[in-house]
């Protein structure tokens, strides 16, 4: 028989629905900040709404590689298995790639406002508002008052979904981020000069001054002409 904290947690997780996913997904090599805003009825009132809304913020998704499984326990194994699991991944790595995100749902900028109306009258006003304000981080969440952080868990789970191939196919071809952070700083000098001393700097410190160095010393032609 399930614990009552079990059966609040698939209570809330079954309840949920997302309505509104943000329109980018997670960045592959940076955060994200998700502005949510979650509707609920209020338990045992009638005709009373609560609106939190607040941010979630989702931490750079890392690989997970074998090498990392081997440093830790897996739970539910036994040592055999666990070894046997390790050989496998190992042994598929290249077509494989397990993903870890991080998130921190940010309580200081958590706010909350009770309405006297329905639920589909108050789930459709914050809707018109979020699309007057065409935030591409805003979502919109339908779920229960308690335990309310758990409707959190289905948003995000939603999210990573939707991510997590992109993420992947990105970390696949640059597992630093070091390519994206010196394409980043090639636009910025590309428009400001100043910034050619720190792409150089940057080149230099990542041991990739040679495989860029054409692109480079064009650039630095392209600001002298």
């Amino acid at each position: 028989m399930p614990s009552p904290q079990e059966f609040d947690f698939w209570y809330a997780i079954n309840n949920t629905e997302v309505l509104q996913l943000p329109r980018g997904r997670l960045e592959t090599f940076g955060s994200t900040l998700i502005n949510y805003r979650l509707v609920t009825e209020l338990m045992d009132v009638i005709g009373q709404v609560r609106v939190r809304e607040g941010r979630i913020q989702a931490f750079r998704p890392e690989i997970l590689t074998p090498q990392a499984f081997s440093e830790s326990p897996l739970e539910g194994f036994h040592n055999g298995q666990a070894d046997d699991f390790i050989r496998w991944l190992r042994e598929h790595e290249s077509d494989l790639v397990l993903l870890k995100y991080g998130f921190k749902i940010r309580h200081e900028t958590l706010t909350e406002s009770i309405i006297h109306d329905s639920v589909e009258n108050v789930v459709e006003r914050v809707r018109l508002d979020l699309q007057s304000r065409e935030d591409p981080l805003a979502a919109l969440v339908l779920g229960v008052d308690e335990p309310w952080e758990v409707c959190l868990l289905k948003l995000l789970f939603e999210v990573v979904r939707r991510s997590a191939a992109g993420n992947a196919r990105e970390l696949r071809a640059d597992p630093d981020g070091s390519r994206h952070e010196i394409d980043r700083a090639f636009r910025l000098a590309a428009n400001d000069r100043s910034r050619l001393a720190p792409l150089a700097d940057l080149l230099n410190r990542l041991g990739k001054f040679k495989d860029y160095e054409e692109r480079f010393f064009a650039l630095v032609r392209s600001h002298s002409r």
